[in-house]
């Protein structure tokens, strides 16, 4: 394990990263280039001084799984991630799993549609980034450990990041969504990951496992769902899907027909963002809303 050069590479990945690269608010008083270690430690769901140890070349050789939490959180490369492995004295991850990396030109989109929430998603339905909106719309997916930023984990499992529901479909979006994740596994079998998740979802719901032993396949499609927000409501929102082939990723657009209600709660929502809500969680004046420890 190459600890010197491993600290470099990482303290480099990190400095080259905006925090909108990775659906982060700037947030006040930001004095050092790219992201804080406070903001990588949030991403990869790891401690803020387990990420100073490494930056300074000390700590135990890290496992594989915080080696990926690290790729993911920093947006590395393919090359990049096989480098970290690499120094870090793992082998890479094989070829043919599910690629994490969101492309800087689906970044840029997200960028360029501020008044919709956007985010977008691995062929396992991980959450890889998304924009301020969404983060408004659904919760800051930041708060939430790395292996439950995923929209299944989050259906069958979870209470979504801040507390925020989508519509509980037990006929075909539930359907369809577990059989997106069948396809997914005869695409991807041996991707580690996604063989978890397959095991934890089938043990830890009896309606996830019901829908798995039907055996079908599926795909993502667009549909009007509901969104039940902790301050605004029940929300009825268009979900369009935007399939990028490259990288197998989903963009998912949200939006609500002109002159709604829920139309008026997104703007509400662009207007005020985070900043909104932000006294509830007893956050301080200067705080990143997506940083505060």
């Amino acid at each position: 394990m190459d600890r010197a050069e491993l600290a470099t590479v990482l303290k480099t990945a990190r400095s080259r990263l905006r925090p909108a690269d990775v659906g982060l608010a700037a947030g006040f008083r930001r004095q050092v280039p790219g992201l804080r270690r406070e903001e990588v430690a949030h991403l990869a769901g790891l401690s803020v001084d387990y990420i100073v140890r490494l930056e300074q070349g000390r700590g135990p050789k890290p496992s594989d799984q915080v080696l990926g939490a690290l790729v993911r959180a920093l947006r590395l490369s393919d090359a990049d991630r096989d480098l970290v492995f690499r120094l870090a004295g793992s082998e890479p991850p094989p070829a043919g799993g599910i690629s994490m990396l969101v492309r800087p030109s689906v970044l840029r989109l997200l960028d360029r549609v501020p008044d919709l929430p956007a985010v977008v998603l691995s062929a396992k339905s991980d959450v890889l980034a998304w924009n301020p909106l969404a983060a408004a719309l659904f919760g800051d997916f930041s708060r939430l450990p790395p292996a439950q930023r995923n929209l299944l984990w989050q259906r069958f499992l979870g209470v979504g990041a801040d507390g925020v529901r989508t519509a509980e479909d037990s006929g075909v979006g539930a359907a369809d969504c577990v059989g997106c994740l069948r396809t997914a596994h005869a695409k991807y079998p041996r991707d580690a990951g996604l063989v978890r998740l397959i095991a934890e979802l089938r043990a830890g719901s009896a309606r996830f496992e019901e829908l798995w032993q039907a055996g079908r396949s599926g795909r993502l499609r667009s549909r009007t769902t509901e969104v039940t927000h902790p301050e605004l409501g029940v929300l009825t929102l268009d979900c369009d899907v935007l399939h990028e082939p490259e990288a197998d990723q989903t963009v998912l657009v949200y939006s609500a027909a002109p002159a709604t209600g829920t139309a008026g709660a997104l703007e509400l929502l662009r207007v005020t963002g985070l900043e909104q809500f932000r006294s509830s969680r007893h956050l301080s004046d200067t705080a990143d809303p997506r940083t505060a420890s």
